[in-house]
């Protein structure tokens, strides 16, 4: 088992979309990147001060929701 952190930081415009978020796999816009993490792991999000947020999550859970996006 692989218990390597990994730490996802957003940002978000003043209007609430997110502008930026690591680890996006290509075909995901930032949003909808954000929504699959905030639906299967938002109590792994902690939000910052100036339009920021983090999700701190196992490498296996961020590899396990990119493989559930991606279309067979």
């Amino acid at each position: 088992m692989n218990s390597q952190q990994v730490i996802i930081h957003v940002r978000f415009a003043p209007n609430g979309t997110v502008v930026r978020i690591s680890e996006r796999p290509a075909r995901l816009t930032p949003h909808q990147w954000f929504d699959v993490l905030n639906a299967r792991a938002g109590s792994a999000y902690r939000p910052l001060a100036g339009g920021r947020g983090v999700f701190r999550l196992t490498r296996a859970a961020v590899d396990a929701f990119k493989r559930e996006t991606v279309t067979p």
